[in-house]
């Protein structure tokens, strides 16, 4: 189990700064999430009050379509060279290397998520600062959902030729719970109406959904990865 943690660290360690380096999918997410925002700006013509109904479903409908585009290059990265077979054959476990991929494809989305708060807030005259470490909580369990989740079908469909649109297909169904309890809350955090009873339920079924999912990815990624 040790032995497997310290592989699945070192596979994201690998993946991050494999990105860093050469900013494919960060890029593009971070472009994608500030470009969305922007339009949205110009293209309603919103009250204050209605700018706050809809702020935390439109945050996390951006942040969620960027979070695609991270997970989709979760897997893919490692096809040149039967990098992904090398992997797989390597002495870490197969739940290792997914967890490792997840990982790094979270710290990946929560960078797009914080580079794309701050226009968020200018654009919408959305003082999100307030909440931050409430924000925060929600940010961190929505975002394990979205790349736990989408690492997983990111594996599926790794040598499907259209894995760019099969996989969006498979994800957002999922996600559905998880993405309605995150605006809810988000959007209660914002306005400062949040129902304290209704924001605990939300979070509770954000980790729930969190454990459910990693659990369930954890046990089946040996017989997507291995056969």
């Amino acid at each position: 189990m040790t032995r497997g943690l310290i592989a699945a660290l070192a596979i994201a360690r690998k993946d991050l700064r494999t990105e860093l380096r050469t900013k494919e999918s960060l890029n593009a997410s971070a472009s994608f999430a500030l470009v969305i925002l922007v339009l949205f700006s110009f293209a309603f013509d919103l009250g204050r009050e209605e700018i706050y109904a809809i702020s935390g479903g439109m945050l996390w409908l951006v942040w969620s379509f960027a979070g695609a585009l991270i997970v989709n290059r979760s897997f893919a990265r490692e096809l040149p060279n039967d990098c992904l077979d090398v992997l797989v054959a390597s002495p870490a476990p197969a739940w290792a290397v997914f967890l490792g991929k997840a990982i790094a494809a979270f710290f990946l989305l929560i960078l797009v998520e914080a580079i794309s708060l701050l226009p968020f807030g200018l654009f919408y005259n959305i003082a999100w600062y307030d909440s931050a470490g409430s924000l925060l909580v929600v940010m961190a369990l929505t975002t394990w959902g979205i790349t736990v989740v989408g690492a997983a079908f990111s594996a599926v469909t790794v040598n499907v030729r259209l894995r760019e649109l099969m996989l969006p297909v498979l994800l957002y169904p999922i996600l559905i719970p998880l993405l309605i309890a995150a605006m809810g809350v988000t959007t209660g955090l914002f306005s400062g109406d949040a129902v304290p009873g209704s924001a605990a339920a939300s979070l509770r079924l954000l980790a729930g959904f969190d454990v459910m999912y990693t659990a369930l990815a954890l046990y089946l990624i040996e017989y997507v990865l291995v056969g």
